[in-house]
């Protein structure tokens, strides 16, 4: 099962405060344990969202907004996406994630779908095109990291 492990932005993280050398060695260890054990499969630290845009759709109509946004507690400061046998294996590994901001945080778990988990839905072409899309971008990665 692969999940996308969600950091949450805090005011800290908005401002475009860099995190201390203490907390970015305990989280450059952590991502090699994640290494070790096969989970991490990415994981990025994100810009605030000033540097940001949004792209809002309206029936054809297409509005660009730029950041900063409002509510920081629902922005994204970072991300995993890890793969794991469980939700419940995923919770255990964040819960021995060094807090990621100087300040009370948050995680955010969620499970990303797979072509499963649309049942009869998928058509065999639907399938055909996914597997497809996936061999591309996996030959793209490929030729990146070469």
């Amino acid at each position: 099962m692969r999940f996308m492990v969600i950091v949450k932005a805090t005011k800290e993280s908005e401002a475009g405060a860099p995190p201390d050398m203490k907390l970015m060695e305990e989280m450059g260890a952590f991502n090699d344990e994640l290494i070790k054990a096969g989970i991490m499969l990415a994981g990025e630290g994100l810009h605030p969202s000033s540097k940001g845009v949004r792209v809002k759709f309206s029936g054809t109509n297409r509005t660009v907004i730029d950041g900063p946004f409002a509510e920081t507690k629902e922005l994204i400061a970072g991300y995993w996406i890890w793969e794991v046998k469980s939700l419940q294996e995923a919770i255990e590994w964040v819960k021995r994630c060094p807090n990621p901001m100087p300040v009370e945080s948050e995680i955010e778990i969620r499970q990303i779908m797979s072509m499963e988990d649309f049942g009869p839905m998928l058509t065999p072409e639907l399938r055909e095109q996914e597997e497809r899309q996936r061999e591309a971008v996996d030959k793209r990665n490929n030729q990146q990291t070469s």
